[in-house]
């Protein structure tokens, strides 16, 4: 069974620092863009970052730019987000998905098949 899972949620204070896990199961990642989303009470699922198969290509939403950062290590099948600097708004459910994308990734949920479970982010003090 094909499938993502993340890890490393947590209860943060504001200005701290988490580094969210997207590790992947019953496939290797080396193909496959992966997106990090989240989706807060009474909103939409945004996209916060992705990065591409190769890793060359990565993308952010404007609001997470210069606080987070997206690597992967396909010798672990994992994807991480590091965010620092949390911020209250930045409390929400955070997924993980992968798609097989040529190119560039992309931070439409849409367009990923693959999703993960989620984990919570809670940012407060």
């Amino acid at each position: 069974q094909l499938q993502v899972v993340e890890s490393g949620g947590d209860l943060v204070q504001p200005g701290g620092s988490l580094r969210l896990s997207c590790a992947a199961s019953g496939f290797t990642l080396d193909y496959y863009a992966i997106g990090w989303f989240r989706q807060a009470p009474g909103k939409e699922r945004e996209g916060v970052a992705c990065i591409s198969s190769s890793g060359a290509g990565l993308a952010y939403d404007d609001s997470v730019k210069g606080r987070f950062t997206i690597t992967r290590d396909n010798a672990k099948n994992t994807v991480y987000l590091q965010m620092n600097d949390l911020k209250p708004e930045d409390a929400a459910v955070y997924y993980c998905a992968a798609e097989f994308f040529s190119g560039d990734c992309r931070l439409i949920p849409g367009l990923y098949g693959f999703w993960g479970q989620g984990t919570q982010v809670t940012v407060s003090s």
